[in-house]
Order: C-alpha cells, then sequence, then structure tokens
C-alpha cells in the first residue's frame, strides 16, 4: 500500500498590486463597497513578463526545493488552470521543460475553482496505485487576462498567482486520506470563459480580425454562484471526513477556495464550529481561482497553522459547476530555510535546463535541415504533378 504524502509547498505571487482604491478609478466602486461584500483589500496583477506557466514554474520550484525533490525524480507534473497560455502545448509541459524534469508526464486539468483538489486527488491515486513515486500539483492563473475591467460583478474579485506542493509515496499511513470530487454540469452556464474556438464566425469582430483572438471575458452569475456554494461546501467536507473515518471534531484546520468571506462564514454556520477554523487570506489576494487554496496553505504554513499530524482539509468550489475536497493527514514540518550556495545552485541548474532545452530545439531544426524531406520521393511526386 503506497500513499501520497505532502512534502514540500511554494507559492509565487507577483509584485504589482492592485488596492481597491485603485478599482474605484476604473469602475464605479469603493474600497467600503467592495470589502463589505467580499472580504477583499487588495489583488496581485501579473506583469507583462509574467506569464501563467512562469507563475507555476515559479512555484513549482519552491515546493519541490522544500521536498528536497531534484527535478529528474519528478514523475508527474499536473497544473490546475483556467488560463493557459494556449490550448496545446499544456502548462504543465512548459513547466517540465522550465524545471528540467526530464522524466516526468505533464497534463493541465480544467476544473476552475476546484482544480487543485482535483489535481490533488488525481497524482494521490496516481501514487497509491504505483504509476508514480514524486509529483507535483500546481494552481496557477493569470486571471487579470480575462477580466472585463468595465463589469463590477467580476473585477473586482479575481487576482493573479501560483500556488504549488510536492508529493511523495510513503509505506507510512497518512498524506491524502480521502477525497470527494463532484460536478454539475447544468450550472455551467452560472461561471464561464468562452474559448476562441468556440465564438461563432459571424459575430467576430475587427479585434478578431487584427489580432487573432476573440475577446474572452468571464461570464459570472454571482447570485447564483453564491447559493450554489454555501450549499455543497459543508456537504462535501463532511462526506470527505466521513470517507477518511474523522470527525469535524479531529480537524485542526480548514483551507477553503478563496472566493468571498460571506461563502466561508455561511459554511463555519452551517458547520457548526466557528469560523476561525478556516485559514482565510481573500483580503490579500482576492479570488485567484485554482492558486487559491495552495497560496493559502504555504501561507498557513508559514504563520504556524500546521503543525505535524494535524489534519487539514481542502475544499474547492466553482465553475462547471465542480465542488471537491480532500482531508490530509499533515504529517511534515516545515524544513530549515535554505542557504545561499543552496539556492544559488538551484538557481544554475534551472538556468542550465532553459540552456538544455534550447539546444534540443536548435537539434531539431539542424536536423530537419540535414534529414531533408521524410518523404523520400516527394520531389518526384511534386514534379510529376507539375509535369501534369
Amino acid at each position: 500500500m503506497r500513499y501520497a504524502h505532502i512534502v514540500g509547498w511554494g507559492s509565487y505571487i507577483p509584485r504589482r498590486v492592485m488596492t481597491n482604491d485603485e478599482l474605484a478609478r476604473i469602475v464605479d466602486t469603493t474600497d467600503e463597497w467592495v470589502y463589505t461584500r467580499t472580504g477583499i483589500r487588495e489583488r496581485h496583477i501579473a506583469s507583462e513578463r509574467e506569464t501563467t506557466a512562469t507563475l507555476a514554474f515559479e512555484a513549482a520550484a519552491r515546493a519541490i526545493a522544500v521536498a528536497g525533490i531534484p527535478p529528474h525524480q519528478v514523475e508527474m507534473i499536473i497544473v490546475a488552470t483556467s488560463t493557459p497560455e494556449y490550448i496545446f502545448p499544456s502548462t504543465a509541459c512548459r513547466v517540465q521543460d522550465y524545471l528540467g524534469a526530464t522524466r516526468a508526464g505533464a497534463f493541465d486539468l480544467s476544473a476552475a475553482c476546484s482544480g487543485f483538489v482535483y489535481g490533488l486527488s488525481m497524482a494521490a491515486n496516481a501514487i497509491a496505485c504505483g504509476a508514480v513515486e514524486n509529483a507535483v500539483v500546481i494552481g496557477a492563473e493569470t486571471m487579470s487576462r480575462v477580466l472585463d475591467w468595465q463589469d463590477r460583478a467580476t473585477c473586482i474579485l479575481f487576482g493573479d498567482g501560483a500556488g504549488a506542493v510536492a508529493l511523495k509515496g510513503s509505506s507510512i499511513p497518512g498524506g491524502i486520506l480521502a477525497s470527494s470530487l463532484r460536478s454539475d454540469g447544468s450550472g455551467g452556464n452560472l461561471l464561464s470563459l468562452p474559448a476562441v474556438y468556440h465564438t461563432p464566425l459571424p459575430i467576430l469582430g475587427p479585434e478578431y480580425l487584427a489580432n487573432g483572438q476573440a475577446d474572452k471575458r468571464i461570464q459570472m452569475n454571482g447570485r447564483q454562484i453564491f447559493r450554489f456554494a454555501t450549499q455543497v461546501v459543508s456537504e462535501v467536507i463532511e462526506e470527505t471526513l466521513e470517507r477518511a473515518g474523522l470527525t469535524l471534531a479531529e480537524v485542526d484546520l480548514i483551507v477553503p477556495h478563496q472566493a468571498n468571506s460571506r461563502i466561508i462564514e455561511a459554511a463555519a454556520k452551517k458547520l457548526k464550529i466557528e469560523p476561525e477554523r478556516f485559514y482565510t487570506n481573500l483580503d490579500k489576494y482576492g479570488n485567484t481561482s485554482a492558486a487559491s487554496i495552495p497560496i493559502a496553505l504555504v501561507e498557513a504554513v508559514r504563520d504556524g497553522r500546521l503543525q505535524a499530524n494535524h489534519n487539514v482539509v481542502f475544499v474547492g468550489f466553482g465553475g462547471g459547476l465542480t465542488w471537491a475536497a480532500s482531508v490530509v493527514k499533515w504529517d511534515v514540518t516545515a524544513p530549515p530555510e535554505m542557504t545561499f550556495m543552496d539556492k544559488e545552485w538551484k538557481r544554475a541548474r534551472y538556468i542550465l535546463a532553459r540552456g538544455r532545452s534550447k539546444l534540443r530545439r536548435w537539434g531539431r531544426v539542424i536536423g530537419d535541415k540535414l534529414a531533408g524531406s521524410p518523404t523520400p520521393d516527394a520531389r518526384l511526386k511534386h514534379a510529376t504533378k507539375k509535369k501534369d
């Protein structure tokens, strides 16, 4: 029997901070209006040079550094995201390349704000059945790039960032104890982000023709999403605890998706527990979708809210509709700070990984030119057609 233990964690937050007061210059709102309705004070916005993949890489690099797992021993990389740079290649493949994780399979997972918990369950199952030994699960988003900044209902809510965990197989019981994954596609219209290829050609405007992209913006029915979330959060927590053989009294901390402070308060009320049992950092980052749970996890460890042998619950909910929870036995302690030399060595290793990637690309270009056409008689066929 193999158990998937969380042995490393890391996050990366863009430096640019946008406060509610700054938002008030763009859209009709105030700091008080936003905070009283959501619990958000500010959010972070990715710079022009930062992408979902670069945020994900930074978080993953920190997670495997904490775990002490070298990149070549990572066998699976899952990136939960709603804002990939490409439909394909996956963001996870770009992270694999940046890390130099030469033995890793990599794929993206689309389950909106529940994505990190979905990914955690997938990786834990792969470890439990012996398919892999080490895995990295990442939640990464650049939500600022898919927002309508004139839509007060959505632009006040979201921010950018990434968080990651490293998982390792062990024969010692613990780690991921149980997970529950749920969905209801009938509510898909309540929170959605259109894709280019789903937009009918007749309605594409000049912007599409000029830039090669259709207008992509988040669409949300906030009232219905609020009702959905307040109903499912408590239910899925109780269901997953039952699967894990634990009671709510044995839970030391709940790390929820950071969407709205009122949703968390409603969940605490339904579960009949004090709101302090939920860890929140919503005021600093807003809703970072799939990244919110791992970012909050990293801060909970940093704040001393998670100690060895604690039981922690992760719970997510979002577009799809999807919702999910995982119960984890937290049986690791934070490692000592890395020395300056350790940091420099890891930095050098990733620079070498980038160099190796460029060499492979150049090698393919040179090999293609030297090899010529893969079809030996291609020129002959072309010449025959021309002659006819």
